[in-house]
């Protein structure tokens, strides 16, 4: 692929040129002629080309102007959005169909992207994205491992999501000092009402905010600091990285009865 654009830093732009990887990806996403797909930054059109030829409920979603004009001369019937993902609304793309989100994201705003996701769970049936290789290891993280946090956590109670494969810096252009991977992030029905979802954020958040401590002293550095947690059920004793998703629940619903009593 002939590249005429310089890439701007700015946006943490780096293109995949790699045709087999191209492939890879396709096959990951599978996309089918019904699916509605959004692609995160399609810069020169290399994935939006075999997404386009698949579906025509592709919405692409591109910041940078000059790639924008070049897309949409490249492909005019291309329902293409010139923003920033960050500020666009999903609910106004929504139609009958859950959309699917694919991409290769910038590495500088991957969790904004991923929480931006999170926040609207119920619009989304699936993620395929690719990451920065350190990030999908944290993304996919089991308990007791040095790369289990906040993000592993929330996603586990969001997401069933799967580390598909490493990627090598040589197939993009500019080459990125680090490897990427392909995560594959499949949303859940959630059961719990937002409240609770956003109560359980908070509540992962703040055991993990002073990782080295035991959940004790962490919670009583957190905006929960006023919370008896001693009938809890969670042993106070561990590290959150020792802590399952159930155990989190299990904590998020103490906090909630404590505070309606």
């Amino acid at each position: 692929m002939k590249i005429n654009n310089k890439p701007k830093k700015r946006f943490g732009q780096n293109f995949l040129q790699d045709e087999n990887i191209l492939k890879k990806i396709v096959m990951e996403i599978d996309p089918q002629p019904d699916d509605a797909i959004i692609e995160i930054g399609p810069g020169y059109g290399a994935l939006t080309q075999k997404l386009f030829s698949a579906t025509k409920n592709l919405i692409a979603v591109e910041i940078d102007n000059e790639l924008a004009i070049g897309l949409q001369e490249k492909f005019p019937e291309l329902n293409l959005i010139n923003e920033d993902f960050l500020g666009t609304d999903l609910f106004n793309l929504t139609s009958e169909k859950k959309l699917r989100i694919v991409g290769n994201i910038p590495y500088n705003i991957t969790s904004p992207i991923l929480f931006k996701l999170i926040e609207n769970n119920t619009l989304i049936k699936d993620a395929v994205f690719m990451v920065q290789l350190e990030v999908a290891k944290r993304m996919t993280a089991d308990r007791g491992t040095k790369d289990y946090g906040i993000l592993a956590v929330i996603l586990k109670y969001f997401t069933e999501t799967d580390f598909c494969f490493k990627i090598s810096p040589n197939v993009f252009y500019p080459k990125p000092k680090v490897f990427s991977a392909l995560v594959h992030i499949h949303f859940k029905e959630m059961l719990h009402p937002v409240e609770e979802q956003k109560l359980f954020m908070d509540t992962v958040k703040a055991a993990f905010g002073n990782r080295r401590k035991i959940l004790k002293n962490s919670f009583s550095n957190s905006i929960f600091n006023e919370i008896d947690f001693s009938n809890s059920g969670a042993d106070l004793s561990l590290r959150a990285e020792n802590l399952s998703v159930d155990d989190f629940i299990k904590l998020s619903n103490h906090i909630k009865n404590y505070k309606g009593k």
